[in-house]
């Protein structure tokens, strides 16, 4: 299956919108959770953290990865690219929209990202290994050399905020930057 760079990272860009807005991994279920109370300012950003944005979207739970899971269940990524060759920018181009069936939970970091795609004249889908991180209310996907076959070798980076992604990748014929946003459909 021949894959265009920027069809696949806008899937990866998806699979890195594994989690809006967590504020720390989800405990191990084994520890006993804090008891001491949350500052004001930390209850407002979870609050604010669960409302959808632009009233149109359900709520998102506030466990990072159960975000994640609900994030991207029947998710739809839609948004813009631009070549990148030798540090220079190239013109921005749409992108196409990309879905995400839905995601698995592997050992520690590690995650699946089913996304679907158009192979031919049939749709199929394709698990994309990814690997995701937290830092305060930000998500960050990574894949590193990521080989499809007959697509290449791949590496990305993608910061998830709230409902909007951005992120950076590269392969053996170049790379870019591409930036959108998220849409759930699973309600």
């Amino acid at each position: 299956m021949k894959i265009k760079a920027p069809q696949f990272f806008a899937i990866l860009t998806t699979a890195l919108c594994l989690s809006i807005t967590p504020h720390a991994r989800a405990q191990d279920k084994t520890t006993e959770p804090s008891k001491e109370p949350k500052s004001k300012s930390t209850a407002k950003k979870a609050d604010d953290a669960s409302k959808p944005v632009g009233g149109t979207q359900k709520p998102l739970p506030s466990d990072p990865e159960e975000r994640f899971k609900a994030l991207f269940t029947k998710a739809a990524l839609s948004g813009r690219w631009a070549p990148l060759k030798d540090g220079e920018l190239g013109d921005e181009r749409p992108g196409d929209k990309y879905e995400i069936v839905n995601v698995v939970k592997g050992s520690g970091d590690k995650w699946t990202v089913n996304a679907k795609m158009k192979y031919r004249d049939r749709e199929v889908v394709m698990p994309i290994p990814v690997e995701i991180k937290y830092s305060d209310d930000t998500t960050i996907l990574t894949v590193d050399n990521l080989s499809i076959p007959n697509g290449g070798t791949y590496t990305a980076r993608l910061l998830i905020y709230e409902r909007t992604y951005s992120g950076t990748w590269k392969g053996q014929r170049g790379g870019g930057m591409l930036y959108g946003t998220i849409k759930n459909d699973s309600e």
